[in-house]
């Protein structure tokens, strides 16, 4: 069982969310100006008071769930999931996009509706929110430059590895408690293979569908054989808000019952 570090400290402290959970100070600032500037922009009110809307927080840098077109339109599995679930609710679907940091916290603060984002079930993140059944089960893998040398194996990720991971997700946990890697966060896991191309990472964990989008997208990298710990996401939604849970839950078991998960994985893995 994989130690998770603990998301009450993303809400610690009232005044300064997240502070002194550990040394991310940068992710916690963009965590805390992402949901400030959702809330001011209008999505809590949005949220909390238009029955017509159904607002979704991601981060579109985890393809194929989330990820965007021509660098803008924000798609992907979890989008085609969320569109079958306002769809059954009468709704329209509207996405902010943020951080992935900044999605659990405005979640947990209410100022959306709910957060897909590759999410994993913890037992941590289960004492800030409610979780959906889980809709999909992937594994962490490991990314490196070909031919480097460095990294030929995942048992070689170990204590004193240098891993680019997406700040806030169970791959940066999993490295920093459970392994002891040297760890350096990123937004984007692109960000992280431009460092990794430039040898200043010995390799990248994370989630496998991503993972063979990286690789496909830089024919320099390749990812290991074998995985890490296998991951499996669900659908966060605020403490307590069991009527909305109750009916992404209906619509998540249909879904996965005719196979149209499978279908939307597919149809963002084939682009």
């Amino acid at each position: 069982m994989k130690k998770i570090v603990s998301l009450a400290c993303v809400l610690a402290l009232s005044v300064s969310v997240m502070a002194g959970c550990s040394s991310k100070s940068e992710e916690t600032k963009a965590a805390e100006t992402t949901a400030d500037t959702t809330a001011e922009t209008g999505a809590e009110s949005t949220a909390a008071g238009d029955s017509g809307k159904l607002i979704m927080a991601t981060e579109a840098g985890f393809a194929p769930y989330e990820y965007t077109e021509d660098g803008e339109t924000v798609i992907g599995v979890d989008v085609d999931i969320a569109n079958e679930i306002a769809k059954a609710m009468g709704k329209e679907l509207v996405i902010q996009n943020m951080t992935f940091d900044g999605a659990l916290l405005a979640v947990q603060q209410g100022v959306v509706d709910f957060a897909a984002a590759g999410i994993s079930v913890t037992p941590d993140r289960q004492e800030e929110m409610d979780f959906t059944i889980e809709y999909a089960t992937s594994k962490q893998v490991v990314v490196v430059k070909k031919d480097a040398g460095k990294i030929e194996s995942v048992e070689d990720v170990t204590e004193g590895t240098i891993v680019g991971v997406q700040m806030g997700t169970t791959g940066d946990f999993y490295c920093t408690d459970d392994l002891g890697c040297e760890v350096k966060q990123f937004g984007k896991y692109a960000e992280a293979a431009l460092e990794l191309k430039n040898d200043k990472l010995d390799c990248i964990v994370m989630d496998s569908l991503p993972a063979e989008q990286l690789v496909a997208a830089n024919d320099d990298l390749e990812i290991l054989d074998g995985e890490l710990f296998t991951d499996k996401y669900a659908i966060a939604v605020k403490k307590g808000n069991t009527e909305l849970l109750d009916q992404m839950n209906e619509v998540l078991q249909q879904l996965i019952d005719e196979g149209k998960i499978d279908e939307f994985t597919i149809n963002h893995t084939t682009k």
